[in-house]
């Protein structure tokens, strides 16, 4: 049988503003019918702090740390918490609602999109598997995360090695379309990560660091060799292809398309009112 095929974009490193405008512009094409369902690979220049849609900058963010350490900052079209988007793959997967592989809820749509993202790490020799909230108290923390950093937080269909973390994904659904996207680690700078946050105090954040060791982990802290960029990706685009049944064309993006990318992230991404609006 023929498999469909979804476009496949490694657009590169950009910056946090133009990364989220493209990722919104595929979205709108893909909900248009002028765009088929794609994956976009891609990465930060400079590396950013990215926050969930409905996260409050003044509460949680320690802006003049993001300044000191001349990172990008923006705010993400998806919920989830703070992420330091740095030594990572970043994905997005772009579908319709109406996709025939697609579930109707948002939990069971994350655990068939989070397949490619499974197989990826197979791929690379890494025994990950989905875990799975089953306790009440569990379900509950789900519904309120008590850190506002990303890999703290738990989440439907986690995706986890020896009991941690590895990727984290946020998901949104806009005009009949779901725009699933995400980090995957390769390195984690963890003092840089918690610099980046507001806490009560300094013996709160000591012990909210100390935790989330148990919690996270980055790929090359779990196997012995040096996963690179490269590897990752020839990993993770099969495991796309493979978890998704789908095959991936290679696009590049049109001088008119980028030109209408470049002016969202200048007219929404860099402005204030968007990513200080809470």
């Amino acid at each position: 049988m023929v498999k469909e095929t979804w476009r496949f974009i490694d657009s590169g490193n950009h910056s946090p503003s133009f990364n989220m405008a493209l990722d919104e512009a595929l979205l709108e094409w893909h909900s248009k019918g002028v765009f088929p369902p794609v994956i976009r690979f891609y990465g930060w220049n400079p590396a950013t702090l990215s926050i969930g849609y409905f996260q409050k900058v003044e509460k949680e963010i320690d802006l003049q740390a993001v300044k000191e350490l001349g990172l990008g900052f923006v705010r993400r079209p998806t919920g989830g918490r703070g992420v330091l988007h740095e030594h990572e793959l970043t994905y997005s997967v772009i579908v319709t609602e109406e996709h025939p592989n697609m579930p109707k809820t948002v939990t069971e749509a994350y655990r068939v999109i989070s397949e490619g993202i499974l197989k990826g790490f197979h791929f690379l020799e890494l025994d990950a598997y989905f875990s799975v909230p089953k306790t009440e108290e569990q379900k509950n923390n789900l519904k309120s995360p008590r850190s506002a950093v990303c890999f703290d937080a738990p989440s439907w269909y986690e995706l986890v090695v020896e009991g941690r973390k590895v990727a984290g994904s946020a998901q949104t659904r806009q005009q009949g379309v779901i725009l699933q996207h995400g980090s995957i680690l390769l390195d984690l700078d963890e003092d840089k990560l918690f610099r980046l946050f507001k806490y009560p105090n300094d013996r709160v954040k000591e012990r909210m660091q100390k935790a989330f060791k148990s919690k996270a982990v980055a790929i090359n802290d779990l196997t012995s060799r040096n996963i690179s960029i490269e590897m990752a990706k020839e990993a993770f685009r099969k495991g796309f292809e493979e978890g998704l049944d789908i095959q991936l064309d290679n696009y590049q993006l049109t001088d008119e398309e980028l030109e209408y990318v470049e002016k969202i992230a200048k007219e929404k991404y860099e402005s204030d009112e968007w990513n200080f609006r809470r």
